[in-house]
């Protein structure tokens, strides 16, 4: 009971500053969620991409310590020393203990002249490898523009669904409304009446199904922008969403995203930064001239002389040049030379590999969006010629010249043309977003 208290008191005063935390989120949440703001907001607060802006920080943190190496070094040492020995006393004979105190002061400082242009390369080594990463969040940004386009149109496949679920639903119930007239009056079997029944428990079921599907596609892409789980989150369907019939050619595609893709820019900094570290290692071959300075004195209490006087006595100043050239590195600089070569090749075949896999899956889209295209115009006839029919099969209906039979039928027919118009819109309408952002169109609504 004790511990129950305990935990109790301290979630009592947890309980204000995770409400505040929460609070202080859901501030900073659009107050609509389009699927613009909705790209917007997974930039921001992705995991993945923060962790590779930290990723640039610390390229950049390189890149800033590889430009203070070309400064002079300073560095200072202070030593203090007490020697505790026993000599010799030449006036009274035997050995006494003395203590002798001494302290050394120094300032040292050195300066790189020339290593064959190592420190040069280093800098932009550095240089390629904070781009290289600047564009590795690009990257990570674009898949997530995707992703989040993907999902938010899920969403909206499903709220369309759902209204088309409802307009059956309703026609439905009005149907077995009157099929409830007629069987009261004696002019319908119980047989024709009971299948009514079920096709409104159908379409309820059906409904059902369309709902489940809208929330599961809703918590997706609530996951994915990291919102917590007590939010409710609900996007805003945009004011117009067609089908564009239109697209740029395929090369003309295919060039502009092998200009500005940042997976293609990346592969080719990798084989740029493979030849600077190449330059890198090929200075371990040639001298590093250096030049170095220091300052030094000291003091000690076996001297005479007074404190300041032994430190004025004593101070050391020193100036030179100092040159170290490689002779026998036992074949490491040869073997670095030969492997930084091969690097740059596998970053050549790196490169041309991205080069072609970013042609091959804008060829892709393309074909994907044509194929919807053609399935979506197939499938707008088909659902207004299975509505037209439908529609007159339900007129006949209560005219008494068709069955259910071939109500059901027809039903069945205008469901699945529905859903298939429903399908085909919205796979045409991402695919041709997909395939204008390779090409370097923003994706809006």
């Amino acid at each position: 009971m004790k511990k129950v208290i305990i935990f109790l008191i301290l979630l009592t005063g947890f309980a204000p500053s995770l409400v505040h935390a929460q609070d202080t989120l859901l501030q900073n949440l659009p107050p609509a969620w389009t699927l613009e703001n909705s790209i917007a907001y997974a930039k921001q607060h992705n995991i993945t991409v923060n962790t590779q802006k930290l990723s640039s920080r610390s390229a950049n943190e390189d890149l800033l310590q590889s430009k203070a190496a070309r400064l002079p070094s300073l560095a200072g040492q202070v030593n203090q020393s007490m020697v505790n020995s026993t000599n010799t006393d030449p006036v009274v004979g035997g050995f006494q203990t003395q203590a002798n105190f001494s302290s050394n002061y120094s300032l040292s400082s050195s300066i790189v002249l020339y290593n064959g242009g190592y420190l040069k390369n280093d800098i932009k080594a550095k240089e390629l490898s904070l781009k290289a990463a600047n564009l590795t969040v690009q990257e990570t940004e674009n898949d997530i523009t995707l992703s989040i386009t993907q999902a938010f149109l899920n969403i909206l496949l499903a709220k369309e669904n759902i209204v088309n679920m409802e307009e059956l639903l309703a026609t439905s119930r009005a149907q077995l409304k009157q099929a409830q007239q007629q069987f009261d009056a004696g002019s319908l079997s119980r047989k024709d009446f009971l299948q009514f029944e079920s096709q409104v428990a159908s379409d309820e079921y059906n409904l059902v199904n369309a709902n489940n599907t809208y929330r599961q596609n809703n918590l997706a892409l609530k996951q994915l922008l990291l919102l917590p789980s007590t939010y409710d989150f609900e996007v805003t369907v945009p004011s117009s969403l067609t089908v564009d019939a239109s697209a740029q050619d395929l090369l003309q595609t295919q060039a502009a995203a092998q200009q500005k893709r940042p997976e293609v820019a990346n592969g080719e900094v990798a084989v740029q930064l493979a030849e600077t570290n190449l330059a890198k290692v090929k200075a371990g071959t040639l001298p590093t001239i250096s030049l170095g300075a220091s300052l030094s004195t000291g003091y000690s209490d076996n001297q005479r002389n007074a404190y300041l006087k032994q430190l004025n006595n004593n101070f050391y100043q020193s100036l030179g040049v100092n040159m170290s050239i490689p002779i026998f590195s036992k074949r490491v600089n040869k073997t670095n030379i030969a492997k930084n070569n091969i690097l740059i090749e596998q970053a050549k075949l790196a490169l041309l590999d991205t080069k072609n896999t970013l042609n091959q899956q804008i060829e892709q889209v393309y074909i994907n969006w044509q194929n919807s295209q053609a399935q979506y115009t197939a499938a707008n006839a088909q659902m207004k010629a299975s509505e037209e029919t439908y529609r007159i099969t339900n007129e006949q209906l209560q005219l008494g010249s068709v069955n259910m039979v071939e109500l059901l039928q027809q039903k069945n027919t205008y469901v699945q043309a529905t859903q298939a118009y429903i399908q085909a819109k919205y796979s045409s309408i991402l695919y041709g977003k997909i395939y204008d952002f390779y090409a370097g169109e923003p994706i809006t609504f």
